[in-house]
């Protein structure tokens, strides 16, 4: 017979795994932000890279002289966030994805859907899916303005999520170390519209492992609404959810933990419906060319996202390498799935792990990406080694008594 026991309260506060926080550290990320400055043609990653450069380096000097790990932060988070973004919002200079977000927000209102009819050149394309738009309407209703603008709500969205997705009383650490990691800085900086999508995978897994379905499932519809890149989260948390909530009531069997999934799917799907069919119905070939055909390199137009990645490198290098990099990209998809099923994710940190390196995978092959799209699974991973959420389910240990 077998019961279920919680785990202690020293078992519950156990201490995260340490997150790099010293010296080379800090001069490493200075000179990651040195070197993008010196690289890039793009004026507002020159400016973050400028003052993130100088930022890194005074929290290294700050850790070479015993200050808390607390202080170098701030100073990093300072330096590589607060001061290019508010000098960026000043001069009015954003990454392009921002004026997308804008421009989408300002179509929605006025004609129904956020994507152009007619697009020619790869800065006409948004390749979101239309629940990105939000992130633009302060602007379309009020106008261009330093409050006004994406970034800052897109950061809000992220910062929100991601802290709730964390353990209360053990955020602020686990915060300050992602926001001033370069691959997050530059974003939240000049702007990102992955950020908020990574951010709300990571509540959905908390929120399944924790066995709150329709919370869950919220969040991650929200998500998937956003971006496809967080469609995959869905399956990950249906799995988590299922095993999660067999584990907690072994005696009622397989039917709690299959309504639990499906109740987290169909409120996922139902989200997801009512914030993308609207806009897709409304135009879909505009819809399709757009989001589906942009990013997959199937227009006339070629996608700025070019990194040079697996996929891109076989989609211009190889002769029939775009339909090798699909296929690639399915096989992965196929072996995400294959690997939900045979061994589903027993806690949260598991499916973050899982679901983090199904979208690197993902980025890697797929024909048009981008170094910037490694947010998600860095933002997974660090989740997945500091992120624990209170009252959660998983904290139980099964004990096997046999019956005498």
């Amino acid at each position: 017979m077998a019961t279920t026991t919680p785990l202690t309260p020293s078992e519950q506060r156990r201490k995260p795994p340490p997150i790099p926080s010293g010296t080379l550290w800090w001069v490493v990320c200075s000179a990651a932000a040195l070197g993008l400055a010196a690289c890039s043609s793009l004026g507002p990653h020159r400016v973050w890279g400028t003052a993130a450069a100088l930022g890194y380096l005074a929290a290294a000097l700050l850790a070479v002289r015993g200050r808390s790990p607390r202080a170098a932060g701030a100073v990093a988070v300072t330096g590589a966030v607060l001061l290019p973004l508010l000098w960026l919002l000043a001069v009015d200079r954003a990454q392009l994805e921002v004026r997308v977000v804008a421009r989408s927000a300002g179509l929605l209102l006025a004609e129904g859907t956020p994507y152009l009819q007619r697009p020619l050149v790869p800065e006409d394309f948004n390749p979101y899916l239309p629940g990105m738009a939000v992130f633009g309407l302060p602007e379309a209703v009020a106008g261009t303005g330093p409050v006004t603008d994406p970034r800052l709500w897109m950061g809000a969205a992220f910062l929100g999520a991601f802290a709730l997705a964390l353990p209360a009383g053990s955020r602020s650490a686990p915060l300050r170390w992602i926001a001033a990691c370069p691959l997050v800085a530059l974003p939240l900086a000049v702007g990102g519209v992955d950020l908020p999508v990574a951010g709300l995978m990571c509540l959905g897994l908390a929120l399944a492992g924790g066995g709150r379905a329709g919370a869950a499932g919220l969040a991650l519809g929200v998500a998937a609404a956003l971006k496809w890149t967080a469609w995959p989260a869905i399956p990950v948390a249906l799995a988590l959810l299922a095993v999660a909530s067999r584990s907690a009531d072994r005696g009622e069997g397989r039917r709690p933990a299959e309504r639990a999934a499906r109740r987290c799917g169909l409120v996922a799907l139902l989200t997801a419906a009512a914030l993308v069919l609207p806009v897709a119905l409304r135009d879909p070939a505009a819809f399709r060319a757009h989001v589906v055909d942009f990013p997959l390199g199937l227009t006339d137009a070629v996608s700025s996202a070019a990194s040079p990645l697996p996929g891109q490198l076989l989609a211009t290098h190889v002769p029939g390498g775009r339909t090798l990099a699909l296929l690639l990209l399915g096989v992965s998809a196929l072996l995400l799935a294959l690997s939900l099923l045979l061994r589903p994710p027993e806690t949260p940190a598991d499916a973050a792990a899982r679901l983090a390196l199904g979208l690197l995978l993902a980025i890697a092959f797929m024909p048009a990406s981008r170094f910037g799209y490694l947010v998600h699974p860095l933002v997974l991973a660090v989740w997945a080694a500091v992120g624990e959420t209170p009252g959660r389910p998983w904290l139980l240990r099964v004990r096997k008594q046999v019956s005498r």
